[in-house]
């Protein structure tokens, strides 16, 4: 019988039980300029969170402070239970490397989603069908490869060919899909939400330093939700409202093709312009 090759996202994110600690590897194909794509490192975190044997509910949010530089190779991801209730989990994880000081912290509340009244104010975006786009060409950085950008509006002029009297536009709104299809679940939905181009790219029409100090993303379906969309492409929009003293922040919402609001997303980055 023929196996169906692991998919690449699912090897980057892989994980493994260890006595006390639970262990990942950085994947060079999702390597971002200097260190891993954050998002990888969120599913990786996420990933060990859901596999763990005393959690409980669906991820409704989860936060990353990305503290220190990773280098390329294994790390070690320390899980605590810090409060469980009835209708809801509080975890912390700490990831280090070689036995040093924390390179990444994270706030994670796993909750019990029960049938209730439901609203959603919010308008799905009006785009252009995915198949109607063509595909970003790939760039420098390794991890953005992995994904099939299409963009509908802010498609990112980062060799500043279009010459503009000030900065351009921090909005964007793209199709986001693995290059290689993958049906969309929890761990690439988390992962999506760091899928964005900085938005300092955008507005300067060119690569800088760059880096996400801060993510945090809300979780507005749980897994059986997301296995009924049945997608492999979200339509995610982003904007910026403020760049200032080296710091940036971004908000985004990613929806499914049938108009439902899956994740919104939010962060702060440092920029070096």
């Amino acid at each position: 019988m023929l196996t169906k090759a692991p998919h690449l996202f699912d090897d980057a994110t892989r994980v493994t039980a260890g006595d006390s600690r639970w262990q990942g590897r950085t994947s060079d194909d999702y390597w971002a300029f200097v260190g891993p794509f954050g998002g990888a490192t969120a599913a990786t975190i996420l990933r060990a969170l859901i596999d763990h044997p005393e959690r409980s509910g669906t991820p409704l949010a989860l936060t990353v402070n990305y503290c220190a530089p990773i280098a390329a190779g294994g790390f070690d991801l320390d899980l605590r239970l810090v409060k469980a209730n009835r209708s809801s989990q509080h975890w912390c994880v700490e990831l280090t490397q070689d036995g040093g000081e924390v390179a990444t912290l994270a706030t994670a509340v796993f909750a019990e989603r029960r049938p209730s009244w439901s609203h959603q104010p919010a308008t799905f975006p009006q785009a252009t069908p995915f198949e109607q786009i063509r595909p970003y060409p790939k760039i420098k950085a390794v991890w953005a490869n992995q994904y099939d950008f299409r963009f509908i509006e802010g498609n990112p002029d980062l060799a500043g060919a279009t010459p503009q009297a000030g900065p351009a536009s921090a909005y964007s709104k793209v199709w986001i899909g693995d290059r290689i299809p993958r049906t969309i679940d929890m761990l690439s939905l988390m992962s999506m939400s760091d899928a964005f181009f900085a938005r300092i790219f955008h507005v300067r029409r060119e690569f800088v330093p760059f880096g996400t100090v801060s993510l945090t993303t809300y979780f507005h379906v749980d897994a059986d939700d997301l296995a009924a969309e049945n997608t492999s492409r979200v339509l995610a929009v982003a904007d910026a409202r403020i760049f200032n003293k080296s710091y940036g922040d971004q908000n985004g919402e990613l929806w499914s093709p049938n108009g439902r609001l899956l994740a919104t997303t939010t962060q702060i980055a440092y920029f070096k312009a």
